[in-house]
């Protein structure tokens, strides 16, 4: 038995290590993020804005597309994140930019390991009816405070210091971008690592089947638990890369349009193989962007219309289509796929 044992660990070690090998594809979409610093120095703003999309997007997917929590109220750890930075730099406790980053991080994720005991009773209705009413109380508690938060105005004066003390941001978005894309890279890596690993396939095998999962000898609850804490700690980081990129936080991170949106996101980009909701959110942000300039009035419709198309044509077949199309560049990069 103990042979057997050994010979069944070797081989999910391999194969984990081969889900782990960075492919070719991966390597083209990071290095097109980072020729994006440089070629496109007058989108720095709204690439800011796409990276902490994404970021927030990867949140959610590790939830939802990992562990098969549905949620209609992430949004709550995202403002939570964001006013926790504001709030910090804004008193002058943290004005220094990672600092403030990893400090609101770990706040949400410690409001999202208290909810997760809440969150996680019940059916996936129950679920989006609990995780809906938390953002929905925690938007109210910020209005309310108004003192504290700045309510419907906002929270304003925020002062930002220069990210580890260098780089000051400015009025072009180039330290924002850069900056928010830098965390993005860091916390998607450390995100590929969870999911590429034996907790991450106990997350697959519960989202599967949770009593079969249990029976089999996983702590089912415990690594909810533990994923819901990470993916709020990572909603909360995204809500106050905003704070700190745009100094000015607003009722609006707590609203439901941005939980709502998120999930769009989503539904444009696929769960469960972390890259949909980067490619989610860079669609999703362009197309709002685009759509917004031809149609001010109409563009919700012509979104509404484009997932409607998602929908009907499969979004199997287009990720055949992309994942072609991103081979092909490869190929004449010279890069080639392992396997």
């Amino acid at each position: 038995m103990s042979a057997l044992q050994g010979v069944l660990a070797t081989a999910v070690a391999d194969h984990l290590a081969a889900r782990a090998r960075w492919r070719a594809a991966e390597l083209v979409f990071w290095g097109a993020a980072l020729a994006s610093v440089f070629l496109l120095p007058g989108k720095h703003l709204i690439l800011a804005e796409i990276a902490i999309l994404a970021l927030f997007a990867l949140s959610l997917d590790l939830i939802l597309g990992y562990a098969g929590i549905v949620s209609l109220g992430h949004a709550a750890f995202f403002g939570f994140g964001a006013y926790a930075a504001g709030l910090l730099a804004k008193h002058a406790l943290i004005t220094e930019p990672v600092l403030g980053l990893l400090a609101a991080g770990l706040l949400a994720a410690l409001l999202g390991f208290a909810c997760a005991f809440l969150v996680l009773r019940g059916s996936d209705l129950t679920r989006l009816m609990v995780t809906l009413g938390v953002a929905m109380m925690l938007r109210e508690l910020a209005n309310r405070l108004d003192k504290l938060t700045g309510g419907a105005d906002g929270l304003q004066g925020i002062t930002m210091a220069p990210v580890l003390g260098r780089f000051s941001f400015d009025i072009t978005g180039h330290t924002a971008y850069v900056y928010a894309l830098a965390v993005l890279f860091v916390l998607f890596v450390v995100a590929r690592r969870i999911v590429h690993s034996p907790f991450g396939l106990s997350l697959m095998s519960i989202r599967g089947n949770p009593l079969r999962a249990g029976a089999l000898g996983v702590p089912v609850n415990a690594r909810l638990v533990a994923i819901y804490t990470v993916a709020a700690g990572y909603a909360g980081v995204a809500g106050a890369l905003l704070t700190q990129t745009t100094a000015f936080c607003s009722l609006d991170v707590l609203s439901f349009d941005r939980s709502a949106d998120l999930l769009l996101v989503l539904i444009i980009g696929g769960t469960g193989y972390l890259y949909g909701g980067l490619i989610g959110a860079v669609v999703f942000k362009l197309l709002q962007d685009a759509l917004a300039t031809l149609t001010p009035q109409y563009w919700q419709f012509w979104i509404g219309l484009i997932l409607v198309i998602i929908v009907l044509v499969g979004r199997e077949r287009m990720s055949g289509w992309w994942h072609a199309a991103v081979a092909q560049g490869a190929r004449r990069l010279g890069l080639r796929e392992r396997p």
